[in-house]
């Protein structure tokens, strides 16, 4: 099969949460109760007040001056290794682009649900609804999600391009993300001194998926998770948050580390490394876009020759893209549990 038609995988159709929430409910439906995840709000607030996610400067990586680029590209590889997520300021993407896409996102999920059903899920992981959902027992998160690939366009669903954004602002910034990802890229590269002709070959025209993510208030927050600890097998994620309200919670050393992003920042995720999760609240809901870069689906992922050397053998195995997508979405979302069937024995 063609990977242009290719269906990467399902999820099981479940009810809209945002829905549930507006009935004005006292109690958590059980099928939500997490009795299996850490409670949200518990931390070492010493140690939490120690730990702070990485702050990035784009424009000291774009420096003339040789030693602020070097100081700067060490902070990244750095977050890059330790953490697995930074902030990225100076990021370089239009303002008012970014603020187009977020007025779009707030709008769609004004939209009726006569009107978003019009996108819900038919057995196809690309839809609204949620994902990794592979059974009628498993555990659902309080969110709803609006997942689609993005590019290459001949990937796209067209019936799942609402007009929300417009699709001229959605091209224009997929395109203006594609262009600043590779940049993180090749600045990673250098970073861990591997040839960028590895990196461009791996991520040029690679998929870029996005999904739109909706998280309402719950009467009982300490019973939900607003989305399972997990982390992304992608290449880089491009998180962006919506509205005000936080959310979204790094393990690191042990604990749960709330990002409190900066204005007009970027929170840029490496696959694979650091487990993640998103809460929620009483009083307010939160909205996210998250875009998930990964290399083209006719190519393979695997560690690169480049830094591969006999002090150095390779710890995971080589894998056709489109085969590990449906491995990954066949599995249910927990830990990182998915990278361990990549590694070599």
């Amino acid at each position: 099969m063609a990977v242009n038609l290719m269906k990467l995988g399902s999820s099981l159709l479940v009810p809209c949460v945002q829905e549930l929430a507006k009935e004005a409910i006292t109690e958590v439906p059980p099928r939500y109760v997490r009795t299996d995840q850490d409670h949200p709000f518990m931390r070492d607030d010493h140690g939490s007040l120690l730990l702070q996610v990485p702050v990035i400067d784009m424009n000291k990586l774009s420096s003339s001056h040789e030693d602020l680029v070097e100081s700067e590209l060490e902070k990244l590889h750095v977050a890059c290794r330790d953490w697995g997520f930074f902030q990225l300021i100076n990021h370089g993407v239009s303002c008012t682009l970014v603020e187009e896409v977020k007025l779009g996102i707030q709008e769609f999920f004004k939209l009726p649900m006569e009107e978003k059903r019009k996108f819900w899920q038919k057995g196809d992981v690309e839809s609204f609804g949620q994902m990794f959902v592979g059974s009628e027992e498993q555990k659902l998160d309080w969110a709803d999600h609006f997942f689609m690939a993005s590019h290459p366009r001949h990937l796209r669903k067209p019936h799942l391009f609402p007009m929300l954004p417009s699709p001229e602002v959605l091209d224009e910034c997929t395109s203006e993300l594609r262009d600043f990802v590779m940049k993180i890229l090749l600045l990673m590269a250098k970073a861990l001194q591997m040839e960028s002709k590895d990196m461009i070959e791996l991520f040029d025209e690679g998929r870029q998926a996005l999904r739109k993510n909706y998280f309402p208030p719950c009467p009982r927050p300490e019973l939900v998770t607003g989305l399972t600890p997990h982390s992304d097998s992608t290449g880089l994620t491009i998180l962006l948050q919506v509205n005000e309200m936080e959310g979204l919670q790094v393990r690191k050393e042990g604990k749960w580390v709330s990002v409190k992003p900066l204005p007009n920042v970027f929170v840029v995720n490496v696959g694979d490394i650091l487990e993640h999760r998103v809460m929620v609240n009483s009083m307010k809901e939160r909205l996210s876009i998250a875009a998930f870069h990964s290399p083209k689906l006719e190519g393979e992922c695997g560690p690169t020759p480049s830094l591969i050397t006999l002090e150095k053998l390779a710890l995971f195995r080589r894998i056709g893209m489109a085969d590990y997508l449906r491995g990954l979405f066949s599995h249910e979302l927990q830990g990182k549990s998915y990278l361990d069937v990549m590694r070599i024995e």
